[in-house]
């Protein structure tokens, strides 16, 4: 079977015997030997954040070191990578990162090049727009020439362009940008999966609101090497273990329950 990183197979390998202990790993990713290195988002609050003083936060983050426990790691081996929605597959072909989690959508494009565990997460595109905006009310409302802003290399910007021509598209590397354009008056809406756009929302009290209700469906996965089933079916064990434990409903709760998100049942893993 393919080749696999030598931190990984260290993990696996030791978790057992050593549950507590630094275990043997190495290879790709830029970490030391005992560390995994992990993508997630560095700017999306409730979901991947980084914080002030460093430390990172969110539902993707939780379900992230989560997985990491399983395969052997503590929340001190792990070195975070941040990965904008336009590198994720980069950085996983490259040997950068040993998994992402990162609102990372399942798609058949993308499965052609990197492989998924999961889903452990679905949600749907929606609208952010200011709160005393009253005339974007869901998606056919942008067709008039709105100011939409998405990210570069993301499945809500590629649906908007597929389907939705009469819209003034921009994208940006990062939400975080997108949100300060909206902030400024510079664009009319954001778009993005509901829980991404729910966590800015909440960031920042009265200032935006989400409309429209959903116009998709989006399968959050972890994204890890095509070819590496053996990780896949590891990193699928973890997530359900986190589902039926009651730490998957904890996590999300935590993080989203405050932008007034209830948490949906946890999806079933595909095991493809």
């Amino acid at each position: 079977m393919p080749s696999r990183p030598r931190r990984v197979v260290g993990a696996l390998a030791l978790a057992a015997a050593l549950p507590f202990a630094a275990v043997a790993c190495g290879g790709g990713g830029g970490g030391d030997e005992n560390t995994i290195v992990i993508g997630t988002k560095f700017d999306q609050p409730g979901l991947g954040l980084k914080n002030p003083d460093g430390t990172m936060s969110g539902f993707d983050v939780d379900v992230a070191t989560y997985v990491a426990k399983e395969l052997g790691y503590t929340p001190e081996q792990i070195e975070w990578k941040e990965s904008p929605s336009g590198q994720r597959e980069t950085l996983i072909q490259n040997g950068q990162v040993d998994y992402i989690v990162a609102t990372y959508s399942i798609t058949d494009a993308r499965k052609e090049k990197v492989g998924f565990a999961g889903p452990y997460l679905i949600t749907g595109q929606s609208l952010l727009v200011r709160e005393d905006n009253t005339d974007i009310t869901g998606a056919a409302s942008l067709q008039n020439n709105k100011r939409l802003c998405s990210v570069s290399g993301s499945t809500p910007a590629q649906k908007i362009k597929d389907e939705y021509p009469g819209v003034q598209l921009q994208q940006y590397d990062t939400y975080s940008a997108c949100i300060e354009a909206l902030k400024n008056g510079a664009i009319d809406a954001v778009t993005t999966d509901e829980v991404i756009l729910a966590g800015y929302a909440a960031q920042t009290p009265g200032a935006f609101k989400v409309v429209g209700g959903t116009f998709s469906e989006e399968r959050y996965g972890i994204g890890l090497k095509k070819e590496d089933t053996e990780m896949r079916n590891k990193i699928n064990d973890a997530i359900e273990k986190m589902e039926s434990s009651g730490a998957w409903k904890e996590a999300f709760d935590k993080n989203l329950g405050p932008a007034g998100i209830t948490a949906p049942a946890p999806p079933p893993v595909d095991r493809y």
